[in-house]
């Protein structure tokens, strides 16, 4: 295994901050430079988790808790809001609060599942994490959140992408925790864009005609060269230097875990853009619960799952949903032809 190379990132790739700091940023700088830390407090929550016994409260609902880490790198420093509490005088801390709670929501009414481990887990968030710190991470049991420096990026918790794309790298955890590393890494990062931007969707309202499609529009600041930090409909063009690729003909199965772990963000955008062509077709609450469905596929969607995987896992699940009348008719060939176009051919089901 390659464990010793990779490492699980924040919303913000390693790779860009490392670009930025190249170019004299030191906010980017500092990011990067607690990447080992927050590591080993992953590491050290993920124990702690799988020894707890998950039965103890299945059934119960989850409660939302925002503790302000006061610009340090505390975790649950000070606790400023509490399910049903009142509203805090900080509007990030009720910015935060409102979408863990819209997160939520979505989870119950559009994918049936009750909170991060589907058995009403509590939701943490951390925000003012550190100072100017760029990023937005999850650490396996809350989230954290950075205020951004304000010139490259801006307070990560107002955008609601941000907040539903970290908490679902939760849900990943707990349904089959694909391996941040090649493309299971790349389905890893997908499905949180994947959530994330139907979460996004369902608060504000939109479709799949209607959205832009965009992740992390809302936390690029002023001197960002682009418009966000990716696009589902048309990867590798949300800012000047984009590595983003839409066609698997241009995954590398040799680039080094030191790039990207093997570059879980720049081929997320091939399953990016066909969950994109499928949203359109059968909207996007629909392809999402497809998705969601597909992922409890153990079998198939096992810790280092390909591409070709992934998709065998949504034509099952797709066959079976249109099958109860839950998907519209046309569901499957929608699934094959949208993966057509970026490459990835499922190959026939051994009988």
């Amino acid at each position: 295994m390659s464990g010793d190379h990779k490492h699980e990132e924040g919303f913000i790739p390693n790779y860009l901050l490392k670009e930025l700091a190249e170019k004299g940023n030191e906010n980017a700088e500092k990011t990067l430079a607690v990447t080992k830390e927050i590591e080993e407090k992953r590491a050290e929550v993920k124990k702690n988790l799988t020894e707890r016994s998950i039965m103890e409260i299945n059934g119960r609902s989850p409660k939302r808790l925002v503790y302000d880490s006061e610009n340090t790198g505390e975790f649950q420093r000070k606790l400023v809001r509490q399910e049903g509490g009142p509203n805090s005088t900080d509007d990030i801390v009720n910015i935060t609060y409102d979408y863990c709670g819209k997160t939520l929501e979505y989870f119950k009414q559009k994918l049936n599942r009750n909170s991060i481990d589907g058995a009403g887990m509590d939701v943490i968030s951390n925000v003012h994490f550190r100072k100017n710190y760029n990023n937005a991470i999850w650490v396996g049991d809350q989230l954290a959140l950075g205020d951004g420096a304000g010139r490259i990026f801006i307070n990560l918790g107002r955008s609601i992408d941000v907040v539903a794309h970290e908490i679902t790298h939760g849900v990943t955890q707990f349904l089959n925790e694909l391996e941040y590393e090649r493309q299971s890494g790349a389905l890893n990062e997908h499905f949180s864009d994947v959530i994330g931007t139907a979460v996004q969707q369902f608060v504000k309202g939109q479709t799949a005609d209607t959205a832009d499609w965009l992740i992390g529009d809302e936390i690029v600041g002023p001197n960002f060269p682009g418009k966000a930090l990716r696009s589902m409909k048309a990867p590798g063009t949300a800012y000047d230097g984009d590595r983003q690729v839409a066609h698997f003909d241009n995954f590398d199965p040799n680039l080094p875990l030191s790039d990207d772990n093997g570059g879980v963000h720049y081929y997320s955008g091939i399953p990016n853009k066909a969950f994109y062509l499928t949203a359109v077709k059968i909207g996007t609450d629909k392809a999402a619960f497809l998705w969601y469905t597909a992922w409890h596929n153990r079998k198939i969607i096992h810790p280092y799952a390909t591409f070709k995987e992934a998709l065998r896992a949504i034509l099952e699940s797709a066959e079976t949903l249109v099958h109860r009348g839950e998907l519209p008719q046309e569901t499957v060939s929608v699934v094959k032809n949208a993966f057509e176009e970026v490459g990835v051919v499922s190959a026939p089901v051994p009988v």
